[in-house]
């Protein structure tokens, strides 16, 4: 269950945002109602800050360069949250694999869309 956020003859992978990323979804919000890592709400905040960097690369993308080091320091913050056990090593993962392929203003603007997709099924698997 890889994300690819590269093109492949120009051209994205129709189901990144659907069916990617709903089985992603299906896999972080598990199935024990006991849960209490990977709440919504944590899982928002990561969402957010990468749409906050996606719409400054938006505004400035000759400073992308100068962006990717804070961009890819989400994955301190994940590691962060999961040491406080916030959210789990799935998580942490999925974040990792598409940060780890954030390499120009498409890339980061792709993983922003599959990470809004993310959300969207994240929160129909696990409403609280």
């Amino acid at each position: 269950m890889d994300i690819k956020l590269t093109k492949t003859n120009n051209k994205l992978d129709p189901e990144l945002f659907n069916t990617v990323a709903q089985e992603w979804a299906k896999e972080i919000a598990g199935n024990d109602p006991r849960k209490t890592d990977n709440k919504p709400t944590q899982l928002r905040k990561f969402y957010d800050e990468l749409v906050l960097w996606d719409n400054k690369v938006l505004m400035h993308p000759e400073k992308f360069d100068d962006y990717l080091p804070f961009i890819r320091m989400l994955n301190a913050k994940a590691a962060y949250a999961k040491g406080r056990k916030l959210v789990d090593d799935k998580y942490v993962g999925l974040l990792n694999s598409g940060l780890q392929q954030v390499t120009d203003s498409d890339t980061l603007h792709t993983f922003k869309l599959f990470m809004e997709a993310f959300m969207g099924f994240y929160k129909q698997e696990r409403p609280n």
